[in-house]
């Protein structure tokens, strides 16, 4: 907004949003026309701060893909015989550029359209995921009467989102997100943070009995060999290894739930951050046998 005025409707934002993957992106053409900058400036400024856009933020677009963009919607049909694939943006990607572009306007444009995602996932929760849960939990019932409980309380269970954003101030939702992340562990977590205290340790009270808690971080954390011993006396058991290998924050379930976090957990809440899960089984491989 410039002065409580919207530089763009969000109809008109919502109809440069696809989806692609399974989630929803924007082209790198309609974000440069929105950001009001050459898709070359934008791209450029991705380049040189590539390690701010992982693949969950932003990736290129296939052959097919292309394709699929060319024949659906007739403002990129230059694209069609173009050997230059364009790159697409998800809703992370959206909110890291107004901090690599550094404009005034990027910042009010980026607003614009995580606010024109957010209503439009609103929209798809309601109309169509809730829809699809609902006819799911039908078809079991039909097939086994028996099993009418369990299947009620997995539709009212509280799921945990594969990618969304928290903006300043939610702090509270921030630490009930981290908390239903902690109680789906059965056997172990694995929390990589630069910056831990005991503000993580109260959020690990919160695990299941018997799940093993590792931690890995500086050397120069605040936690002290007490607050451990202290933690472990009540909550076994914690483990804590040091290493400089890790720019990031991630959050490893049971070896199989991956989790990438753009804020340290102590901080969660007190500033803009998003959050994704990565569902590679190679990349949690990967991740894993370097930790």
């Amino acid at each position: 907004m410039a002065n409580g005025i919207s530089l763009y409707s969000t109809s008109e934002i919502e109809n440069r949003i696809f989806t692609m993957r399974g989630v929803q992106v924007m082209v790198d053409r309609d974000l440069a026309e929105l950001y009001q900058v050459e898709t070359k400036v934008l791209n450029q400024a991705v380049k040189r701060n590539i390690d701010r856009f992982p693949t969950v933020f932003r990736f290129l677009l296939t052959d097919a893909e292309k394709d699929e963009l060319v024949t659906n919607c007739d403002r990129f049909k230059n694209l069609k015989h173009s050997s230059n694939n364009p790159y697409v943006f998800t809703e992370q990607g959206v909110a890291m550029l107004s901090a690599v572009l550094r404009s005034t306007i990027a910042v009010k444009v980026s607003i614009e359209i995580i606010n024109a995602f957010v209503e439009m996932r609103k929209l798809l929760q309601h109309n169509t995921v809730l829809l699809q849960r609902v006819q799911a939990v039908e078809n079991k019932l039909i097939l086994n009467d028996a099993h009418f409980n369990r299947i009620f309380k997995a539709l009212e269970s509280n799921t945990v989102p594969k990618q969304d954003i928290f903006y300043n101030g939610q702090v509270y939702d921030a630490y009930s997100f981290i908390v239903k992340l902690i109680k789906q562990a059965k056997k172990s977590i694995v929390i990589i943070d630069n910056y831990v205290d005991n503000t993580v340790l109260d959020m690990l009270t919160k695990k299941n009995k018997g799940v093993t808690v590792t931690i890995i971080t500086q050397q120069n954390t605040t936690l002290k060999a007490a607050d451990i011993n202290s933690f472990n006396a009540q909550y076994p058991s914690i483990t804590i290894k040091y290493s400089k290998a890790f720019h990031d924050r991630f959050l490893i379930i049971d070896n199989t739930l991956l989790y990438h976090i753009g804020a340290s957990i102590k901080d969660l809440g007190k500033k803009c951050f998003a959050f994704s899960k990565i569902e590679d089984e190679a990349i949690i491989k990967n991740l894993i046998s370097n930790l």
